[in-house]
């Protein structure tokens, strides 16, 4: 059997917060350490029938960023979601509540910077 790993560095400031944050693949044709800014990293505990997760985000990460980050996140999920169970519905329902989503933050956005 192949085996494939995935290296993820956290460096943390005294107060424990992210700093940087890095990964690398066994398989990924890149040969350097890349840089991220944050990262959402998800298990399924199928004994507990729980989901096990991990959020972290450096210190430097807009809150635009975020909300870009949240997005592509929620869209790709709904993208998962559909290929795995073939549910198109739910799919486009998790679509259509990531454009609701990000066109609130937008819409938040534009009011503040006006102010």
């Amino acid at each position: 059997m192949k085996k494939s790993t995935i290296s993820i560095e956290v460096e943390l400031n005294e107060d424990k917060i992210p700093e940087s944050i890095f990964w690398e693949a066994s398989d990924s044709t890149i040969v350097q350490k890349q840089k991220a800014k944050a990262i959402l990293l998800a298990f399924w505990d199928s004994a507990d029938k729980t989901a096990l997760r991990m959020d972290l985000w450096t210190k430097d990460m807009m809150v635009d960023e975020m909300a870009d980050f949240f997005y592509q996140s929620l869209i790709t999920m709904a993208d998962t979601y559909d290929r795995a169970t073939q549910h198109k519905e739910g799919a486009v329902s998790m679509k259509n509540f990531a454009k609701e989503f990000y066109s609130s933050f937008r819409e938040k956005q534009l009011k503040e910077n006006k102010a």
